[in-house]
Formats: C-alpha cells, sequence, structure tokens
C-alpha cells in the first residue's frame, strides 16, 4: 500500500501564491505518474496538473499560466506552483499516482490518493 503526504495548503488573499507538496510514503514503482486534482464543495473532483517520470506535464485550462507541476526524483516528491490565486482555486486538493510513466488527466486512472488539503483564497 502506498499512502501520499500532502503539504502546503492554507489560507491566502487573491494574487498571492502557495506551494503544495506531496510524497509517497515509499517507492513502490520504478516509475510513476504523479498529478493533483480539487475538488470544490458541491462539485465533481476535477483535473489540476500531472507531469510524467521524464517531466512532461499537461494542465487543466483554468491553471495554465499560473500553476506549475514540478518533480525531484531523488526526493521523491512532487509539488504544485500556484501563483496569482483566484478565490475560484478555493478547493481540497489531492496528490495522486500511477506505477506508469506516461500522463494521465483522469482520476480514474489513479490509484493511489493522498488525504488532500485546503486551499482557500479571499477575495
Amino acid at each position: 500500500q502506498v499512502q501520499l503526504v500532502e503539504s502546503g495548503g492554507g489560507l491566502v488573499q487573491a494574487g498571492e501564491s502557495l506551494r503544495l507538496s506531496c510524497t509517497p510514503s515509499r517507492r513502490a514503482f520504478s516509475r510513476y505518474a504523479m498529478a493533483w486534482f480539487r475538488q470544490a464543495p458541491g462539485k465533481e473532483r476535477e483535473f489540476v496538473a500531472t507531469i510524467s517520470w521524464s517531466g512532461s506535464t499537461a494542465y487543466a485550462d483554468s491553471v495554465k499560466g499560473r500553476f506549475t507541476i514540478s518533480r525531484d526524483n531523488a526526493k521523491n516528491t512532487v509539488y504544485l506552483q500556484m501563483n496569482s490565486l483566484k478565490p475560484e482555486d478555493t478547493a481540497v486538493y489531492y496528490c495522486a499516482v500511477r506505477g506508469a510513466s506516461g500522463l494521465y488527466t483522469a482520476p480514474e486512472e489513479y490509484g493511489y490518493w493522498g488525504q488532500g488539503t485546503q486551499v482557500t483564497v479571499s477575495s
């Protein structure tokens, strides 16, 4: 079993920045893709960003140009740098991992999930 430990959420004002981190409890896969999803109250969980083992990335249109996903394979950690935050970015953010090397944007493609970290952006 792989557990994902997330950190970095909080309360900020619109226009400010936050960086989320996610670390799997153990290196269960030789190569793995990681992603961030988010879920606002009353809404479906939605894709935010993903990064492949080799570093290729994909983003939701709503965060392109503001969010950056990156990974440090030596530290077994993925990051989500969130700049120019907006109130509509308010949600619980979830980290996910899949033991494969490609890019995956659908939540059903991921087998392991973190507990989530709250991000709240005030106007």
